[in-house]
């Protein structure tokens, strides 16, 4: 019987060397020691006796040994050796009472590497084993800032915690996003039941994903299980069995592919206007011809919310605009329970569209819009991957531009104060965008930033005043009444008093009057069905949907400033994001006089040469800045809590 194992395990062998041949790659196991760069610095630390996953025991550590193996671990050499007839032996040990003596092992970059026991893997993964004991040696490699060792420590992090080392991921992030999916801490111990219960749980999905056609997708695992995981509850997970799990990755399919994509985004910087040809997608199939229910979901109330009062406005405007087209209901506060249940209820009442106006609904509206393709679904964020649930935001810094810009010529010193809420998609354009108008008027402008999500809006105000600053841009929403305006916006500030000068519009009324028009003529519907990304609408002055107020306190010279501004990047004449762009580290944006991608506006990271300041910690932050940048915050804001673990990690090592 060993024998016909071996046959079996060389067969399989050869079959590799074979392919490997055939695709100008090398036939035999790597070596870690022809891997490491011979100029990185490294270091080593004991790991003692870990579980190992035998799919990720790739190589050997000496080149000695490598070549008795095929590069999937399975042996190439002839029956008659004396290789054979111990490989033999040890399937027979596996069969009878299982392989017990732990391998001895070297880990590099989340890869297991044999210095003792190839055979034992060997015969091991010819049995399909999941996994083997090893005592570990990592090797620690030298960060240099690449996106892959930078991965790499993000996962000693996660490890160091929970000893879990098979959850791989393709972007950087994600480990904290899994952590609070599972309602976990990244400092949190994981004990022995937590262990078991992920890996049980794992193990269903992975089972589950490749029935799928998982096997099929260039992302990880891990990529489908955390996207998995922000549909449905972990919980639920650990409750189903692998065929519900797969039933239900059916329904999500297109969003799981999108992980796999270079560029899973579609943004949409106007409105659709082809009129549906044929069959249109199955998500508006069953949306009626006569009304359109339309369900407003709030996550506060317009009582206690400026963003949602905003947003009340734009119902209401709507619902005036269409009259008996359409027939609006609005569901307040729904953080204040299950925002799903709240969902589902929109559902029942008949609604047929629903707007969930905050980024910190957006899983709850995934998941609706999973279980009730017949519903659209539309969420108010900006760079969020998901393909069953579109996005509506606005180009809010091209209104930020021309505040900048008005404020560089007030200001004799050309100190500025600018208050930002959170660190999120689109908001740190608009910091910049402040700071180059205002360079642009001003050359020797300088912008002092604070955060209303770490000192509040007060705070953050009187921190700037303090400085000796008097115009101060500020939130964007006017909280309830024009007369309420002298708090928002760009103001003068002197002796506790201010002045409002100008301020960003927010037209949400007019943007929702476009969505919905286009809804009713399929045009919306249209765009979805000939797209396979997920589509984020990102319009701007252009479209109506942003605005510039200003006071009549300002000079006539300053007022027709504006005017002229607005109409210029209207005609796409007045460009705010023009290369180079320098940045506060001395880093050279683009070159020549061209703007930057959309994309790279909606990305970045980082912060203007003349801004003073700097981008919040994620600890640093309120509880509400906490979870609005979980879900939808810029990955340097995100993964703070990993830097700072990965930090603490590396001393302890």
């Amino acid at each position: 019987m060993a024998e016909s194992y071996y046959k079996d395990a060389l067969k399989l062998g050869q079959k590799e060397v074979q392919s490997c041949k055939a695709n100008g790659v090398s036939p035999y196991l790597p070596a870690l020691d022809d891997i490491i760069p011979e100029d990185q610095n490294t270091s080593m630390v004991s790991l003692g006796l870990v579980h190992i996953p035998l799919k990720q025991v790739v190589g050997t550590k000496t080149a000695g040994r490598a070549t008795s193996f095929a590069a999937n671990f399975m042996p190439i050499l002839e029956e008659n050796t004396e290789f054979a007839v111990k490989w033999q032996h040890l399937s027979e040990a596996h069969i009878e009472e299982g392989i017990h003596d732990p391998i001895k092992a070297f880990e590099y970059m989340n890869r297991f590497y044999v210095q003792e026991g190839n055979k034992r893997v060997s015969v091991l993964k010819f049995f399909n084993a999941d996994f083997i004991e090893g005592e570990v040696t990592r090797i620690l490699p030298e960060r240099d800032g690449s996106g892959r060792i930078e991965m790499y420590y993000e996962f000693l992090s996660f490890y160091k915690y929970t000893k879990i080392n098979f959850v791989e991921f393709s972007k950087r992030g994600c480990y904290t996003e899994l952590l609070t999916a599972l309602g976990k801490e990244l400092s949190e111990e994981w004990s022995v039941d937590d262990q078991r219960t992920f890996v049980a749980a794992y193990s269903k999905f992975e089972k589950a994903y490749m029935l799928s056609g998982g096997d099929k997708l260039q992302s990880t695992i891990g990529d489908a299980l955390l996207g998995y995981l922000q549909v449905y509850s972990y919980d639920e997970l650990i409750a189903e069995d692998a065929e519900d799990i797969r039933k239900k990755l059916k329904k999500m399919w297109e969003d799981v592919r999108l992980k796999d994509a270079e560029e899973p985004i579609e943004l949409k910087t106007e409105p659709p206007v082809d009129k549906p040809q044929g069959l249109i997608s199955r998500i508006v199939s069953n949306v009626v011809e006569k009304s359109l229910q339309v369900g407003f979901v709030y996550d506060g109330t317009p009582a206690r919310s400026g963003w949602v009062h905003e947003h009340e406005e734009g119902r209401i405007y709507v619902q005036e605009k269409f009259e008996d087209k359409i027939d609006t209901v609005t569901y307040p506060n729904a953080l204040a329970d299950d925002p799903y249940q709240v969902i589902l209820q929109a559902i029942e009442d008949g609604c047929n569209v629903i707007f969930t106006t905050s980024p910190r609904l957006i899983q709850a509206s995934v998941r609706a819009a999973v279980e009730h393709p017949e519903v659209i679904i539309l969420n108010c964020s900006l760079n969020l991957s998901h393909r069953y649930v579109m996005t509506y935001y606005t180009r809010m810094y091209e209104a930020k531009f021309i505040l900048g810009a008005v404020a560089g010529t007030l200001s004799d010193s050309g100190k500025l104060g600018y208050v930002c809420d959170y660190p999120i998609y689109g908001q740190i354009a608009g910091i910049n965008a402040f700071a180059l108008g205002a360079q642009m008027t001003n050359p020797r402008a300088r912008v002092y930033l604070e955060w209303s999500s770490v000192k509040g809006a007060e705070g953050a105000a009187k921190a700037l005043a303090e400085q000796g600053i008097h115009f101060i841009s500020s939130q964007d929403t006017s909280r309830f009444l024009a007369d309420d305006r002298e708090t928002y916006g760009l103001s003068f500030v002197v002796d506790d008093k201010s002045e409002s000068l100008m301020h960003s519009v927010w037209c949400w009324g007019k943007y929702y009057e476009e969505i919905i028009t286009r809804i009713l003529d399929k045009s919306l519907q249209t765009a979805y069905s000939r797209s396979d990304k997920a589509l984020n609408y990102y319009w701007g002055i252009s479209e109506g949907v942003v605005d510039v107020w200003y006071s009549d306190k300002l000079a006539l010279s300053t007022r027709r400033l504006v005017d002229f501004l607005k109409e210029s990047i209207k005609q796409n004449i007045c460009i705010p994001f023009l290369t180079p762009l320098i940045t506060q580290s001395g880093e050279v944006i683009g070159e020549g006089q061209k703007s930057l991608t959309l994309d790279q506006i909606i990305n970045m990271d980082y912060l203007a040469s003349n801004v003073i300041g700097e981008i919040p910690k994620y600890n640093d932050l309120n509880d509400m800045g906490k979870a609005t940048v979980t879900t939808a915050g810029i990955e340097k804001a995100q993964n703070d809590p990993e830097q700072e673990a990965e930090k603490k990690a590396e001393e302890e090592i």
